[in-house]
């Protein structure tokens, strides 16, 4: 976010709050003029921006994660594509996929589960490795429901963390001893059998800052960083953190000038808000690099486990990593918090809120985490499109374009809708035609079914 009058100091300090601010300006099918030829379909690279990476987000990824400028290249392209190929190979897999993730320097091996052995060949079919095990992931978010709800019951202290753990195909508990962990899961009841325990000394928390030094304050006494502008209909502003204020809170920017206000916060249980601006502050396409470098933001399509992700934050600056697990559960000192994703990328106080991004897709908001970048550590995020659903919100991105004609929104209530968030597996009728979505995003209206093979399959 940028103040419209601001000084030329005073963009300067905008820019560290690492926000990503986002223009979206498809123009009207009637002031474009004729529609052009339709061309052929766009890569899922293209379609996610992931073949024209900025080159401070190469430079990051090669630093981070130890590659050189073409493997960090390959590797975004690898990825984009990999999650185009796991979306449809879970319709194809239905009630019998357990997951899929990338690995490799460059991302280039796709692995996708099943439990059953006759599906192998149609894994193979679509260039991705086939492991068979013994649960589907319902059967393991089942399992981690167990956990959730017994969390609510009791405390959970010594038990900071629990999640899926896709490819070890099991549900893990993260625990300082094994006897807390046997007690949860007993509180859960389950038996010590149905999941893994992960020994480990470290306790995420929360990463705001009650010292104050630049982002964006709130009521004047705590800091944490702008994550991504979104808009509500005429009002603008910019989604972060629910611990980071509650509703009614003011905000204040980098130079302390006034900002805007708290409209809706969760947390614990989530960890979401979203902050109104007022008219002296304008969206951006932006999310603060490297060296006063940006990254724009094209969209919010989910990335694997496995994924690189990188993280723009006003303590720490620009830093990557990888995603480990979706749907972490996380016992902060204020309460659990369910939902999150685990990434081994590094934080500290201050960087919550702030945006994480998979090549140029908006992924989430900085939410805790444990150690520091000094000596490394875990981070977990809160998932953008949760929020944006949650608050009815858009994500302001910059601009995408297509070369098939502007489509119209559909009527029906499983018309396919722009502004909608859209989970893997569900389904939409546009054009008379039905389409499965292949990952989680937000709808954009250059990205509707027809153009967009890497986000949705014609339904059988």
């Amino acid at each position: 976010m940028v103040g419209r009058h601001a000084t030329g100091r005073r963009r300067a300090a905008l820019t560290a709050l690492g926000a990503l601010a986002l223009t979206a300006a498809v123009p009207s099918a009637a002031s474009a003029g004729p529609p052009p030829a339709p061309g052929p379909l766009p890569t899922a690279a293209q379609t996610l921006g992931a073949d024209r990476a900025p080159a401070e987000l190469l430079r990051a990824l090669g630093r981070d994660l130890g590659l050189t400028a073409d493997q960090a290249s390959a590797r975004l392209v690898n990825e984009a594509e990999a999650g185009t190929r796991a979306g449809r190979l879970r319709t194809t897999l239905g009630g019998h996929f357990a997951g899929a993730w990338v690995s490799g320097t460059t991302s280039a091996q796709l692995t996708v589960a099943t439990t059953d052995a006759a599906q192998v060949a149609a894994i193979r079919a679509q260039g991705a490795e086939a492991t068979v095990v013994k649960r589907t992931l319902a059967d393991l978010n089942a399992v981690k429901e167990r956990l959730d709800a017994a969390a609510r019951r009791v405390r959970t202290p010594d038990t900071p963390v629990w999640y899926v753990d896709v490819p070890a195909n099991q549900v893990v508990v993260q625990a300082t001893d094994r006897q807390a962990a046997a007690a949860f899961v007993q509180a859960a009841g389950m038996k010590a059998g149905d999941v893994g325990v992960r020994v480990s000394a470290d306790r995420p928390r929360v990463l705001a800052d009650l010292v104050g030094g630049e982002a964006y304050y709130i009521d004047d006494k705590a800091r944490c960083s702008i994550g991504f502008s979104v808009t509500k209909g005429q009002e603008q502003g910019f989604a972060s953190a629910g611990h980071c204020g509650k509703p009614g809170a003011s905000t204040a920017g980098a130079d302390k000038s006034a900002q805007g206000e708290f409209k809706a916060s969760a947390f614990p249980g989530k960890d979401m808000s979203w902050v109104a601006v007022n008219d002296t502050w304008t969206a951006t396409p932006d999310v603060k690099g490297e060296a006063e470098q940006k990254v724009q933001v094209a969209g919010s399509v989910q990335g694997l486990v496995g994924t690189s992700v990188c993280r723009s934050g006003s303590t720490t600056g620009w830093h990557c990593g990888t995603i480990e697990q979706h749907d972490a559960s996380v016992s902060y000192a204020e309460g659990t918090v369910d939902g999150l994703t685990q990434t081994t990328v590094c934080a500290e106080p201050g960087d919550s809120g702030g945006p994480f991004v998979s090549g140029t897709q908006a992924q989430g908001m900085t939410s805790g985490g444990s150690g520091d970048c000094t000596n490394g550590g875990t981070t977990f995020f809160q998932p953008v499109n949760p929020v944006l659903q949650e608050f009815g919100l858009t994500l302001k991105t910059a601009e995408n374009r297509s070369t098939l004609p502007a489509p119209a929104d559909e009527a029906a209530a499983d018309g396919w809708r722009s502004g909608r968030v859209y989970e893997a597996g569900s389904t939409v009728v546009h054009g008379g035609t039905r389409y499965t979505c292949l990952q989680n995003h937000q709808a954009q209206t250059a990205w509707s079914p027809e153009g967009t093979p890497a986000l949705w399959q014609r339904a059988a």
